[in-house]
């Protein structure tokens, strides 16, 4: 059995009803709203065939229909309803104008806004920094006997650090130990520089309280920069929606949360666009009754992320779709190193 054009502009009617009520959808109400022109006898007959082709689901006998999986995916492929409106591009725009520094706080901050923009939980894959390039290393005086080390990559600023220094070291000095640095380091990934940073350190005839800051930076760097992860922002933002107001439902998403191996697998699976997985397609059994949007983002040159909303199935799919390539563009353009 084919779904005809009737049958699809029923389904799109069915799925956003539901997407703003949580109500299950009657054949009566249909035959108000979605302009067909034909009685609800016949609009009750289409529903029936679209039930038993599986994309929809009848909860009670006496209830309406409500979207399953199936429906979903054919209403994200085929029907592309409106977007976001210009207030909720400008509200986007604005959640990342406020640009800084390191990438952490940057991507800290863009699962703040997202999660804010979209009421539904955000999740962000880091960049493996490890396979960051270096730029250059400064060293840069502030008191008389401290400085800031900073590693600039092909991201923009990526760790610095304050260091006791010799009081004998002036700034000309600081400034020519960064450019000492610079020339061996540079072009390296920082994997490499956190080991020539430990053989620097432990070898040379350089002033002690130096190296001693560089060892420091080169030990948190091993401990940030290896593994991938995960940022959450909004995790409770689910609760609000009524179907995680049973509180078994909602322990068992707010658990899968925790589970950062399933996440960072969810997650690896953008690809070079926007991507949709709704129920089961996730692979993770609490998030069955859920859907996720993922977008990728860029970090300097070649290096990606991801970032995702979850939410349930009954989600905007196309405002929330066009969100997440807003999201994925601001994110990039903030964390673009620029000379």
């Amino acid at each position: 059995m084919d779904v005809d054009a009737r049958k699809l502009r029923i389904l799109q009617a069915i799925v956003e009803d539901y997407i703003l009520s949580n109500t299950p959808v009657g054949s009566r109400t249909l035959s108000k709203t979605c302009g067909l022109g034909v009685s609800s006898a016949t609009i009750r007959n289409e529903m029936a065939d679209l039930t038993e082709m599986g994309y929809l689901v009848q909860p009670h006998v006496s209830a309406g229909r409500v979207p399953s999986a199936k429906a979903y995916r054919l209403y994200v492929t085929q029907l592309r309803p409106r977007g976001m409106d210009e207030q909720e591009i400008e509200r986007a725009r604005k959640a990342f104008s406020g640009r800084v520094r390191d990438i952490e706080s940057v991507i800290s901050q863009g699962a703040s806004a997202i999660s804010d923009l979209t009421h539904y939980t955000a999740l962000v894959l880091t960049p493996r920094q490890s396979d960051l390039k270096v730029r250059s290393l400064h060293l840069i005086p502030v008191a008389s006997d401290r400085a800031l080390l900073v590693i600039v990559t092909d991201s923009g600023v990526i760790r610095d650090t304050s260091i006791r220094v010799s009081s004998r070291l002036d700034a000309s000095a600081l400034y020519t130990i960064g450019q000492m640095l610079t020339h061996r380091m540079q072009g390296l990934t920082l994997r490499q520089v956190r080991e020539m940073l430990y053989g620097y350190a432990a070898n040379s005839d350089a002033d002690a309280r130096v190296l001693g800051g560089i060892a420091d930076l080169a030990a948190q760097m091993e401990k940030q920069t290896e593994s991938d992860r995960v940022m959450v922002g909004g995790a409770h933002n689910i609760l609000y929606y009524p179907e995680y107001a049973d509180v078994t439902t909602a322990r068992a998403f707010m658990n899968a949360l925790e589970d950062k191996s399933s996440l960072i697998s969810l997650l690896r699976r953008t690809e070079n666009g926007i991507g949709v997985m709704i129920g089961a397609e996730t692979g993770i059994e609490a998030f069955r009754d859920c859907s996720v949007i993922t977008a990728p983002y860029r970090v300097g040159r070649g290096h990606t992320g991801a970032i995702a909303i979850v939410g349930p199935t009954r989600m905007p799919y196309a405002r929330m779709m066009d969100m997440m390539s807003m999201f994925s563009q601001e994110l990039t353009g903030a964390l673009s190193y620029k000379e």
